[in-house]
C-alpha cells in the first residue's frame, strides 16, 4: 500500500480535541496501517498554530520522535522544485508547507493525503495527478 502524506490541519485536530475535525481526524489516523508521511515544514506550522495550547508542542515532538509521522523529505534537495511549485500556485496561494507536500507526494508516489485544506483539490502531484483527500470536510 502506498504511504499516506500527512499536513498540518490534520495533526492539529488530533492534537487539539476542541477542533471541530478531531473525530474524523484521529478515524483516519487509526485506520492507516502506515506510518503516514509528512515535512518539517507542516511541524513547524502545527507548533506556530498550536503555540497557545499546553503542552502541544512537546505531544508533537514526542510523536516525531516515537515515528508517528515519518519525515522523509529533505527541502535542501529540492528547494528549486518547491520554488517552482509556489510559482505556478501563486494564485491559490501555495505556502511553502503545501509546496513541499506536493513535491514529496510526487517522489513518493502517492497522492493518499489526509488534510483539512480545500487547496489540495486544485494542486496536482506527478504529471497532473490529483490528490486523494482521505478525511471528508
Amino acid at each position: 500500500m502506498a504511504a499516506v502524506i500527512l499536513d498540518t490541519g490534520c495533526i492539529v485536530a488530533l492534537v487539539d480535541r476542541r477542533e471541530q475535525y478531531h473525530p474524523q481526524c484521529v478515524k483516519a489516523m487509526t485506520a492507516l496501517s502506515e506510518p503516514p508521511i509528512t515535512c518539517e515544514a507542516v511541524i513547524v506550522e502545527c507548533l506556530y498554530l498550536l503555540r497557545h495550547l499546553d503542552g502541544a508542542a512537546e505531544a508533537i515532538l514526542e510523536d516525531v520522535a516515537k515515528g508517528l509521522y515519518q519525515l522523509p523529505y529533505v527541502l535542501a534537495a529540492r528547494a528549486a522544485e518547491v520554488s517552482r511549485l509556489m510559482k505556478k500556485y501563486a494564485d491559490v496561494p501555495m505556502d511553502l508547507a503545501d509546496a513541499c507536500l506536493v513535491d514529496l507526494a510526487t517522489q513518493m508516489g502517492t497522492g493518499r493525503i489526509l488534510t483539512l485544506d480545500g487547496d489540495f483539490k486544485i494542486y496536482r502531484w506527478g504529471k497532473n495527478r490529483p490528490f486523494e483527500l482521505l478525511i471528508e470536510f
